[in-house]
């Protein structure tokens, strides 16, 4: 093991019961290229590799019938797509995404590669993992198929429920052996121990905060999504083609939320390296469709599962980076927070000059072990 970054607090082990303060873990990754490059490879673009070493994934769809949102509306034919990975006999595994992505994000390098093959914390062979793309990205039904802005307002509520419907109705999953997320799929994984409290033995929910919406977090997303109101050409969701300022408010949005400091300096030690590399990340297409980009970020708007943490059962592991600057540690708010929980363990990531701040959690290296021991000691309900 590499000699953690100065900075960096040694590991501390924390028992998986009762609910305790953080555990921190030193950054070990190797160096990476630009960190927004890597983090739209995370959330916004499609995934970096696909590994041979675990089975190819099998996509489908499935229609939810008289799907009911939060709002009270109505779809008569609600598309969800999905992708699975390992034989339908495994013990079935709830892998969640982050915001703007789908299902293949969470078959990056950093991520599959380092959990899904022979011999590693969701070994294929043992567990039939499960990747939905979320209501409202990907694959599944979006207001760029036709609906526009008279697509129903959806929030993180009415994603869990077409998660559950998914599972229960479309693939016949009875339980879960792990629900796990990264950013919003981590929102959604806390949604989902307070909700369905019975229906898995463990979650790991990450980059998130089990609170409500708040603070930098809450004003950036309404700054991004009121600058795409904002925008001329967006024409109130009814624009001929993709409004041209959305890769800016795209790009301001992640350098201010990101975190990853250290990295950024790396990328740009002078203004004119700065101005540089903007006008690079300027110059890539925007590959999304702006009333997409718009629901997604509005959608965490009532996110907050704090009123149903005591009902969470499953054996939980909170994994957080001490520089992401959505989740910032110094609030403490994971540690009061979790202590209401009775199985609980919370492992702060270090930050150091290579990671990724938000997107560190993407980085299975750095937390697979404490995976793999949940899973081992974590009982079945």
């Amino acid at each position: 093991m590499k000699t953690p970054h100065p900075s960096a607090a040694p590991p501390r082990a924390v028992p998986l019961a009762p609910s305790t303060i953080p555990s921190t873990v030193p950054s070990t990754a190797p160096s990476r290229a630009a960190l927004i490059t890597l983090l739209f490879a995370l959330l916004f673009c499609a995934p970096l590799c696909y590994a041979a070493d675990y089975p190819a994934p099998k996509e489908g769809d499935w229609v939810a019938r008289d799907f009911r949102f939060h709002t009270g509306e109505v779809l008569p034919e609600l598309k969800l797509h999905y992708r699975t990975i390992g034989a339908t006999t495994g013990e079935p595994v709830l892998v969640l995404h982050g915001t703007a992505g789908s299902g293949a994000n969470m078959l990056s390098r950093d991520f599959a590669d380092e959990l899904f093959g022979p011999g590693q914390a969701l070994d294929a062979s043992r567990y039939y993992l499960i990747l939905p793309d979320a209501l409202g990205t990907g694959q599944s039904a979006k207001p760029s198929d036709g609906l526009r802005t008279k697509f129903p307002r959806y929030n993180y509520d009415d994603m869990v429920q077409a998660q559950y419907r998914l599972l229960t109705e479309g693939l016949g999953v009875k339980h879960l052996r792990l629900v796990i997320g990264n950013s919003m799929g981590g929102m959604q994984a806390w949604i989902w121990g307070a909700r369905h409290a019975g229906f898995m033995d463990t979650l790991v929910p990450m980059a998130c905060l089990p609170v409500a919406m708040s603070g930098r977090n809450w004003m950036l997303r309404r700054m991004l999504t009121q600058s795409i109101r904002d925008d001329p050409e967006w024409n109130g969701g009814n624009y001929a083609t993709q409004p041209r300022a959305m890769q800016t408010h795209l790009l301001y949005f992640s350098l201010a939320t990101i975190g990853g400091n250290q990295a950024l300096y790396k990328q740009a030690p002078s203004s004119a390296q700065g101005d540089d590399y903007i006008a690079r990340q300027l110059a890539q297409p925007f590959r999304g469709d702006a009333n997409d980009v718009l629901y997604q970020w509005e959608s965490s708007y009532d996110y907050d599962p704090s009123p149903g943490l005591e009902r969470i059962g499953a054996a939980v592991l909170a994994l957080n980076a001490s520089d992401d600057e959505r989740n910032p540690p110094e609030l403490g708010v994971m540690e009061r927070e979790i202590k209401r929980i009775k199985h609980a363990r919370y492992v702060l990531i270090q930050g150091g000059p290579d990671t990724r701040g938000h997107g560190t959690t993407g980085m299975a290296k750095l937390y697979k072990q404490e995976l793999a021991e949940l899973l081992r000691n974590a009982p079945r309900r």
